[in-house]
C-alpha cells in the first residue's frame, strides 16, 4: 500500500495545474483528504493576468497639473527649509491654491513653523485671488496666536476685515489687540483704516451720532499714542463731524489742522460749508466758501448745490445766482432741481423776467442741461407766472 500511494502522489506532482484543476481524484482515496494534512501546507494557484492591456485597473492615474507642480515644488525645498524659502516659494506660485497647499504641507515638517512673514505673504496671495474664505480662516489663526505680531501683518488683516461686511468688528478686535501689544502698537495706517471704515456707515442720521463717538474715541487715542494725523485723516474726522451735523466739532478740527503742519483743501472746506448749510448758518458757510474760492480751491459738486439751495432758500438770490455762475465756470453744472429752485425763488421774488433771462444764459453755458431739462424749467416758469 504505501508503495502504490507514493506512485500516485508522483504522478500528480507530474501534471500541470490546470490539468490537476480538471482531474479528479479517484474515488477510492477520495477518504485520505478528508483527514486534517500532516504538515500545515495547501496549494494556490495563482490568478492569470488579465489579457486586455487597456482595462481601467490596471492603469496608472495621471497627475493633474497641480500635484505635478506641487511635487516639483516640494522637492525644491531643502531639508531644513527656514520661513525665507518658504516665502520665497509663495511668492513664486501663481496659483493661489498651490500656494496655499505649499503653506500647510510645510507646516506640518518637524522643526519648521510659521512666521509672520510667511502669514503675510498667504494671506495677501488669498486676497488678491479671492479666496475670501481661506483668507478668514487664516486671519482667525492669526488672531488665536499662531504666529508672531507684526505692524504689517494686523494692518493687512484690518484692511481686508474693514472691507468685509461681516467682519467689522473682527478689525476692531485685532486693532485692540494692537493696544495691548507692546511692540506692535497702531500706526496711522491702523487709524486712517478705522477711520475709513466707520464713514462708510455714516448713512443714516440716526445711525451716525452711534459711529460718531466711536470717531471721538479713536481720535482721542490717536492723540494718546502720540501719533501725528496728517490731512487725510483730519478730513476725515472733519466729514464724521459735519455728517452728524457737529459743526462744532468740525471747525475745532479745522482749527487744529496749523498744530499738524497740515493745510486745509477743498475737501475740507467742502465738508464744513456743507455742513453748516444743513445747520442753518448759512451766512458762516458761504463765509468759508470765498475763503476758500479766495485760496484758489474749488469746491465738490455736492457742496456747490447744497450752497446754492441754502442761499436761494434764504432769499439771498444774488449770492445764489453768484454760486450758480462760478459753478458753471469751473466746468460743473448743478441739477434739476437746483436751477428749479433759484429760478422759483426769483419768480416768488417778483423777478420773472430775471428768471426767464437767466434761463436762457445758462442753457447756453451749461451744454449738458439738454432739451428736456429746458422744457422742464421753462414750463414752470410759466406755471409760476
Amino acid at each position: 500500500m504505501p508503495v502504490a500511494f507514493r506512485r500516485f502522489v508522483t504522478s500528480i506532482c507530474q501534471k500541470t495545474p490546470q490539468n490537476l484543476l480538471y482531474s479528479p481524484l479517484p474515488a477510492v482515496f477520495s477518504f485520505h483528504f478528508t483527514r486534517p494534512p500532516l504538515y500545515n501546507r495547501h496549494f494556490s494557484i495563482p490568478p492569470q493576468p488579465s489579457q486586455n492591456p487597456t482595462s481601467p485597473f490596471l492603469r496608472p492615474r495621471t497627475r493633474t497639473p497641480l500635484e505635478t507642480q506641487f511635487e516639483t515644488w516640494i522637492q525644491k525645498l531643502k531639508p531644513g527649509f527656514t520661513p525665507a524659502d518658504v516665502e520665497a516659494a509663495l511668492r513664486a506660485q501663481p496659483d493661489a491654491d498651490l500656494a496655499l497647499d505649499i503653506f500647510r504641507w510645510t507646516a506640518l515638517q518637524r522643526g519648521y513653523k510659521h512666521t509672520d512673514a510667511t502669514y503675510l505673504t498667504i494671506i495677501k496671495l488669498l486676497i488678491s485671488a479671492k479666496r475670501y474664505r481661506h483668507a478668514e480662516t487664516l486671519v482667525e489663526e492669526v488672531i488665536a496666536g499662531a504666529c508672531p505680531s507684526s505692524v504689517p501683518l494686523y494692518n493687512t488683516i484690518i484692511r481686508f476685515c474693514c472691507g468685509r461686511k461681516f467682519l467689522f468688528n473682527r478689525a476692531f478686535d485685532v486693532y485692540k489687540k494692537m493696544l495691548k501689544s507692546d511692540y506692535c502698537k497702531p500706526t496711522l495706517e491702523t487709524f486712517a483704516l478705522l477711520f475709513n471704515s466707520l464713514l462708510r456707515r455714516f448713512n443714516r442720521q440716526n445711525v451716525c451720532y452711534v459711529y460718531l463717538h466711536s470717531v471721538r474715541s479713536l481720535t482721542k487715542q490717536m492723540k494718546a499714542l502720540g501719533i501725528i494725523p496728517d490731512a487725510f485723516v483730519l478730513n476725515m474726522i472733519i466729514k464724521a463731524h459735519s455728517k452728524c451735523l457737529d459743526v462744532d466739532g468740525a471747525i475745532r478740527v479745522f482749527r487744529e489742522m496749523g498744530l499738524y503742519g497740515c493745510k486745509p483743501n477743498e475737501y475740507t472746506y467742502s465738508y464744513i460749508f456743507k455742513g453748516l448749510c444743513e445747520k442753518g448758518r448759512v451766512q458762516q458757510g458761504f463765509g468759508l466758501f470765498k475763503e476758500m474760492r479766495e485760496k484758489g480751491l474749488v469746491p465738490k459738486r455736492s457742496a456747490y448745490m447744497i450752497l446754492i439751495c441754502s442761499l436761494a432758500m434764504e432769499s439771498r438770490l444774488e449770492d445764489a445766482v453768484d454760486v450758480v455762475s462760478d459753478m458753471l465756470g469751473n466746468s460743473m453744472a448743478p441739477d434739476l432741481l437746483t436751477y428749479k429752485t433759484v429760478l422759483e425763488e426769483l419768480c416768488r421774488g417778483g423777478r420773472s423776467n430775471d428768471a426767464f433771462e437767466l434761463l436762457e444764459e445758462w442753457k447756453k453755458r451749461d451744454l449738458s442741461m439738454g432739451q428736456k431739462n429746458y422744457r422742464i424749467l421753462l414750463d414752470a416758469l410759466h406755471f409760476k407766472n
